[in-house]
């Protein structure tokens, strides 16, 4: 498996480790993390803080041209929120995990010319198919429904 992807995972484990939903993320700059994060909505009672939002916080003030020069990784398919945030700042490829548990605004990334890779990855699956049995209500709640 892609290192950085891994590293999306070990942050999704940490956000469940912690009481919160686990999806997490990592921001790459040539070859190089330069955010990392995690879902701690729960955590932080945090309306915003999904793993990618909460990645591109944790890389602080960046130029623009660095985060066309970015790719993100993360382990669940990206809401539309994250995504206007990846889009905002021209971030031009992301890699996914999977998108079997919830499928998010791929095809406004692609519309907008940004590179989309879906692993389908067997870890991100049986991690958000445990979560969304055994906690549906939060799952539901942090995708708007």
């Amino acid at each position: 498996m892609d290192k950085f992807m891994q590293e999306a995972i070990r942050e999704a484990q940490k956000g469940l480790a912690e009481g919160g939903i686990p999806i997490g993320a990592v921001l790459v700059y040539k070859g190089r993390i330069i955010g990392r994060g995690h879902n701690r909505r729960v955590q932080k009672n945090s309306a915003i803080l999904h793993g990618e939002t909460d990645a591109l916080e944790n890389a602080g003030r960046q130029k623009a041209g660095v985060y066309r020069e970015c790719v993100m990784y993360t382990t669940l398919s990206p809401c539309i929120m994250c995504t206007g945030a990846m889009l905002l700042y021209g971030i031009p490829r992301v890699v996914i995990g999977e998108n079997r548990t919830f499928l998010g605004a791929e095809d406004l990334l692609k519309k907008h010319g940004v590179s989309v890779e879906v692993l389908q990855d067997s870890q991100c699956i049986d991690l958000m198919e445990a979560f969304i049995k055994a906690k549906p209500m939060l799952w539901n709640e942090d995708i708007g429904k």
